[in-house]
């Protein structure tokens, strides 16, 4: 059975591909998650996350970009968006745990993106968690 973690990668995995232009990602969304073996209350678990993120996207990158500094949100990886938007829906709109979704977003950063990303999206959503 996945874990909490393998769900919320395999959403990372989705707004990727979203983000990349490929807004009909919902539509193979099932087909993705059962090829990461996502099932059950976690499949419901990260449907929920990912269409709430898309839905929210808006309202999203606003707030992440209000926590930037001096960062240009057009050149952040794509990946980084993902974790950011996953990590902001999850603080703001879903109102999980802050300090589990911090910490599995540090994790996700760790192993999908560069060396600096983790203490990156450390630092935007606790900025994001503290307004």
């Amino acid at each position: 059975m996945a874990t909490r973690h393998q769900a919320r990668k395999a959403v990372v995995g989705l707004l990727y591909a979203y983000d990349l232009g490929n807004d009909g990602i919902e539509k193979f969304a099932d087909e993705i998650l059962e090829e990461d073996k996502i099932r059950n209350k976690q499949r419901d678990f990260s449907r929920k996350l990912f269409k709430g993120t898309i839905d929210n996207l808006e309202t999203l990158d606003k707030e992440i970009q209000k926590h930037l500094e001096s960062w240009d949100y057009e050149k952040i990886g794509k990946v980084e968006k993902a974790i950011l938007r996953l990590g902001a829906y999850e603080i703001m709109i879903d109102k999980n745990d802050r300090a589990i979704v911090i910490n599995e977003a540090i994790e996700l950063a760790k192993e999908l993106a560069d060396d600096k990303s983790p203490q990156f999206i450390n630092g935007v959503l606790d900025a994001i968690d503290k307004k």
